[in-house]
């Protein structure tokens, strides 16, 4: 239950936002919008806006686009399904707010789903939290003539017998109307909202009327009488064992808390009813789930289903665990990094200043997200997923004081410190630190993995952060075969953000096993095998491109056999250096200076050590270290 009682906490400290509609820029650069629900409110699809005045009489009506309308449900309306004909309070589908739809249906065993939203809606309009706006629409309706009016408009399409048509056929008919173009189904289901036209004044929609929200969630209240003990608050409240679903997008409908197999092994043996096993008042319910929904929708990040979510319990702009340092949050955090991984530490007064710096940057990271009371503030981070479609699983929760929180990542995007590039907004973007979850997971099992195996390598690295496990070997052995294959990439840029990927996740392993700190900075008292092979190979590479020129875009010999290599390094080696001959020759002079390297780097690997023993993933790190040594070198002159 305390992931409930952190998600009931966080509607409480943002309740004020609730019925506002905030918007979003998807990565497809298209907006969408989302809203923290107020309480006994969901949303549905719709399809038609039919205007009302304020006598109960139509003004206008149109189909519009599929945008979701927010409007007052009912815990037994919010479970319905297949026969069970129980309308929303307000706004819903033809069959409940059209008093003449068995008219123009025949579907006479759905009489019964109108009267039961007129009893509804006229109980609300007749209670002391009633609305002008909610009782001119119950005006409205009681008139019968909903459909009649729609078809009058050309809204609604009828048969030559005076039916709704269920489908429309172009090469007969022409062009879709624009009802057909809305629905995927018969006109039977779509989906009718109200709104209110007052002269010479503007009103807010009564889908986005916080007066008209307020009114519902009191008059609703009125109606829960059973009290019982909260399993969240600990507290005697009304409670509901009818939970809400929606929680990821519209159409799920999966929930996190259900029972509805009295009869089977849910909770038979252990408790007489299913609320024995899970009470939960319908304020926390409602409240919590919300927030959840709301906090999916502004920051959840969703992949095959899975839900990876990281929230802060007073601010909610909590920088993601799984994301790299591009963030602006981190602002100032790559420099350091770049400093611990560039510098050779040997005196304790650099040592000072760096920690300093660390300091420092965490006091900067306190001020970009305004948090105000540092010590206070908690961090939630939350994994959901379906294992069937309708129930959603909880398969990882931790909650840590900010303080723990911010440690622990920066600890992990210092431990795998390395230097990456990679695309933001069709810009390079460079940073040291940790790559994020996602180029991980691409940089191991492929460029173009499936989600399946995205979302799994996800919910394996959490742990590695926030627990300090140590990274899964599959998961290094994998990065470390793809970087040894630059032929498996189609583009360089993808095999380049691979090879840095690679070298965080075996810095972070050999860090951890050998108990010594790799570094970008290229090591020349690294005594290595592998390290000195790898810079053996970055050299041959070096050499070859600087030979080949800017004209030459294919790949070296060293990128060629570098798989080879990896596997037979003595022999491969051999094969490399016969190779590099005719490319020494016309670099003459430059030829000479890599010659020298490629000696200096022999002489200080010892001769046993000049084996066909297969190397581990430390020779990557003496190739992108002596390679970039080489680089910057030639950038610098």
């Amino acid at each position: 239950m305390s992931y409930l009682r952190a998600l009931y906490k966080t509607y409480e400290e943002h309740e004020a936002l609730a019925g506002e509609v905030f918007t979003k820029e998807t990565k497809d650069k298209k907006e969408i919008e989302y809203t923290l629900l107020p309480i006994s409110h969901t949303t549905q699809t719709a399809h038609i806006e039919m205007v009302i005045t304020l006598d109960g009489t139509l003004y206008d009506a149109k189909v519009i686009e599929k945008i979701n309308t927010i409007l007052p449900f009912t815990e037994s309306s919010g479970s319905r399904a297949g026969k069970n004909y129980v309308s929303h309070m307000l706004q819903d589908k033809l069959m409940y707010v059209a008093g003449d739809y068995v008219t123009y249906t025949q579907e006479k065993d759905k009489r019964d789903a109108h009267l039961f939203y007129l009893e509804q809606l006229g109980e609300w309009c007749t209670s002391a939290y009633s609305h002008p706006h909610v009782q001119a629409i119950y005006e409205y309706v009681k008139k019968g003539a909903l459909i009649q009016d729609l078809v009058e408009r050309s809204i609604l399409h009828v048969t030559e017998s005076g039916l709704l048509r269920s489908k429309w056929d172009t090469k007969q008919d022409g062009d879709k109307p624009p009802i057909f173009q809305m629905l995927a189904g018969a006109q039977e289901s779509a989906f009718v909202r109200f709104n209110i036209h007052v002269p010479e004044k503007v009103t807010d929609p009564v889908w986005r009327n916080k007066e008209i929200y307020d009114a519902y969630s009191h008059f609703y209240q009125t109606k829960l009488q059973d009290n019982d003990l909260c399993y969240v608050t600990g507290e005697y409240n009304p409670f509901t064992v009818r939970h809400p679903n929606k929680l990821r997008n519209s159409g799920d409908k999966a929930k996190l808390i259900s029972a509805n197999d009295s009869t089977g092994f849910t909770y038979r043996g252990r408790f007489k009813d299913s609320f024995e096993a899970a009470n939960i008042s319908y304020d926390v319910s409602q409240k919590a789930h919300n927030a959840l929904k709301w906090l999916i929708e502004r920051q959840g990040k969703q992949v095959d289903g899975r839900i990876f979510l990281v929230w802060g319990s007073k601010n909610t702009d909590i920088p993601d665990v799984s994301n790299d340092l591009s963030n602006d949050v981190f602002r100032g955090l790559n420099s350091l990094l770049e400093q611990r991984d560039t510098m050779l530490i040997q005196s304790e007064d650099s040592k000072k200043i760096l920690a300093d710096q660390h300091s420092q940057i965490i006091s900067g990271i306190k001020k970009n997200l305004n948090i105000q009371e540092y010590e206070d503030e908690k961090v939630y981070i939350l994994t959901l997923d379906a294992a069937t479609p309708g129930r959603l699983a909880v398969l990882y929760y931790r909650d840590l004081d900010i303080k723990d929180y911010f440690e622990r990542l920066l600890k992990w995007h210092e431990d795998c410190s390395w230097q990456h590039t990679r695309k933001k907004n069709d810009e390079w973007v460079r940073y040291f630190g940790a790559p994020s979850f996602y180029t991980i997971a691409h940089a191991a099992y492929g460029p173009r993995p499936s989600d399946k195996v995205v979302k799994g390598v996800m919910e394996r690295m959490l742990p590695c952060v926030l627990d300090g496990r140590k990274i899964p070997m599959d998961i290094v052995r994998s990065a470390i075969v793809r970087a040894s294959n630059p032929q498996f990439y189609d583009q360089s840029w993808e095999w380049e953000q691979a090879l840095g990927v690679a070298c965080s996740v075996v810095k972070k392993h050999y860090d951890d096993k050998d108990k010594e700190v790799y570094k970008v900075a290229l090591d020349t008292k690294n005594s290595d095998r592998d390290y000195l092979f790898g810079r053996l190979l970055a050299v041959a590479d070096v050499l070859e491109r600087n030979a080949l020129g800017k004209e030459e875009n294919r790949p070296t010999n060293a990128l060629r056999y570098m798989n080879a290599f990896s596997r037979h390094p003595a022999r491969t080696w051999d094969t490399i250096q016969r190779n590099l001959q005719p490319y020494q020759m016309k670099l003459r002079e430059k030829g000479i200076y890599y010659t020298k390297l490629i000696d200096e780097i022999g002489a200080q690997m010892e001769i046993q050590d000049f084996t066909d023993i297969p190397l581990t993933g430390k020779y990557l790190l003496g190739y992108y270290s002596q390679r970039q040594a080489l680089y910057s070198k030639k950038r610098e002159e």
